[in-house]
């Protein structure tokens, strides 16, 4: 099956403090990003992934280089949206598309293929990475700002909530969601068309493609990943976690 790789990296990160976009903020002598993209290139899935760009354009295309191709957020209205521009660079030739955050530094080259391993192997139209934390201390404690995963009696993904819109017990649940997707393409360009921005950060959720696909009777596929490859760089302080972890993975 032929497969594209998609990595977001369009947002400012307002919480960085910094002039630099986020995803090029160094982390052990290199940007953020290209932790990322060298798994990605590891992984062997895409020769030339997509990487959706937006604040400071010019600039992160500058500094990666021509290896990628180049798509533009114009303006930041979610993931959802940022997925959405991608459209006319992907051929209908794909079958799936799998989505990553340029600002998760740690995800293996070996979490990338089995993503993609898993979703050829089922009918589910996504599939999903998740992480389980036992508490939201120490080192976890940046995984409290993420999205819960929210699962049925029977142990099937029922939603993916985001933190800014989740109840006191939904904040509870110590599975998260690191943003590892892979969709099946039609399926994606079809029910992306469907959301909406009814939510408390106003903008275009892709997790919300999880709530369309249980409304129309579908299951959603998920794999379990080490909670270490789920940090994301959001912050100083992730920053920092991120150059201790970087030696254990």
């Amino acid at each position: 099956m032929k497969t594209r790789i998609v990595v977001m990296a369009a947002g400012k990160g307002t919480r960085m403090n910094s002039d630099i976009v986020k995803v090029l903020t160094p982390l052990r002598g290199k940007p953020v990003i290209l932790h990322l993209l060298e798994s990605v290139e590891k992984s062997k899935i895409d020769s030339r992934p997509i990487v959706i760009v937006g604040y400071q354009a010019e600039e992160v295309k500058k500094v990666l280089g021509d290896k990628y191709e180049y798509v533009l957020q114009k303006e930041q209205l979610g993931t959802g949206h940022a997925v959405i521009c991608t459209q006319g660079a992907v051929d209908k030739s794909v079958d799936n598309v799998i989505v990553l955050n340029g600002d998760v530094p740690l995800t293996k080259p070996e979490t990338i293929k089995r993503l993609k391993e898993s979703h050829e192997s089922n009918d589910s139209p996504i599939t999903i990475a998740t992480g389980k934390v036992e508490n939201y201390e120490d080192w976890r404690k940046s995984f409290y700002s993420f999205g819960r995963i929210v699962r049925n009696i029977n142990g099937d993904i029922d939603a993916i909530i985001e933190k800014k819109d989740a109840s006191e017990e939904q904040l509870k649940i110590m599975e998260i969601n690191p943003a590892l997707y892979c969709f099946n393409t039609s399926w994606l360009w079809e029910n992306l068309k469907k959301l909406n921005k009814n939510n408390a950060a106003e903008e275009y959720y892709l997790t919300d493609l999880i709530h369309i696909a249980i409304e129309n009777g579908e299951m959603i596929n998920s794999i379990n990943i080490d909670p270490l490859e789920c940090v994301g760089v959001n912050t100083l302080e992730d920053l920092h976690l991120a150059e201790n972890l970087i030696k254990k993975i």
